[in-house]
């Protein structure tokens, strides 16, 4: 057996073993707004629920392993003492994922993932509309473990209002967990579906995805690709050039000049294989 000490090793060597053997964990999909009301969206997998008289959620958007510096969702928390908790199902996960990104200050990741921004109820911050169950919440504590790379810093909050569609909801008013449909996070890049078992997306970490805002009209607009599909497409760190485009039209000349349904079938059949560069290039061909 393994024995470790964790101050012996590297905080990004335990930060992987960490994660890696606590899992499945629940995500936190945070929505904040500065203190000039500028929105800001991020997902966190250290969190949970703490209580429920009063309904208490607790998640950790912890200080940079890499670099030691805090995010942007902490900062904002301490500013406005309110967030939006929304949860994930499998039906906004790849748009989750992308949302993830670490986009300069001030880019909005509602419209980089393709999210809607709902107004809350009593609180700033917006919930995330695709989102099937969302909590507004007051930030009633906010708990540093430290101020070293690593560290945690537990964001206390208490619910103030909940939303749930109608969609997940039982015959009974519960929520169904096969409608529901939830994800959570586990060790590098897994995921795992409530309901089926562990998936895996790429996270976009060193590259700075499009986002689904820089897709064209047409596409974003396509009746047949889902918002999963686009957080996929979103997810590229530049489009096929040119050339290439033509090369793979010339490889598979059955792509030339389809109809617009058709041609978005195609791609949406490369996405399940997870072949996004095929998926654009179909896309793109004329």
């Amino acid at each position: 057996m393994l024995t470790i000490d964790p101050k012996e090793i590297a905080t990004g060597k335990l930060h992987g073993y960490l994660l890696g053997a606590i899992a499945p964990r629940p995500i936190a999909f945070a929505s904040t707004i500065d203190a000039n009301g500028n929105p800001n969206l991020s997902p966190f997998s250290f969190f949970n629920v703490f209580g429920s008289n009063p309904p208490i959620l607790i998640f950790s958007p912890a200080r940079r392993v890499r670099d030691n510096t805090t995010k942007d969702t902490l900062e904002n928390a301490l500013e406005t003492k309110e967030v939006v908790i929304n949860v994930v199902n499998y039906a906004i996960v790849q748009q989750m994922s992308l949302s993830s990104t670490e986009y300069p200050k001030g880019v909005n990741e509602f419209d980089k993932a393709g999210f809607t921004m709902l107004p809350s109820d009593e609180i700033k911050p917006f919930r995330v509309a695709e989102s099937p169950v969302q909590f507004e919440c007051k930030v009633k504590d906010v708990i540093f473990t430290g101020d070293k790379g690593g560290a945690g810093n537990l964001i206390v909050c208490e619910v103030v209002k909940i939303h749930i569609s109608e969609d997940v909801l039982a015959d009974d008013g519960s929520i169904d967990q096969h409608k529901i449909d939830l994800v959570a996070r586990a060790g590098g890049s897994y995921y795992t579906r409530a309901r089926d078992g562990f998936f895996e997306i790429p996270k976009p970490v060193s590259t700075l995805g499009i986002g689904v805002d820089a897709i064209p009209l047409e596409i974003r607009n396509s009746s047949v690709l889902t918002g999963n599909n686009l957080g996929m497409l979103g997810n590229v760190e530049q489009l096929p050039k040119l050339d290439t485009v033509n090369n793979f039209g010339k490889e598979h000349p059955q792509f030339i000049g389809l109809e617009i349904t058709k041609k978005h079938t195609f791609a949406k059949e490369y996405l399940s294989k997870n072949d996004v560069e095929s998926a654009w290039k179909v896309l793109l061909l004329k």
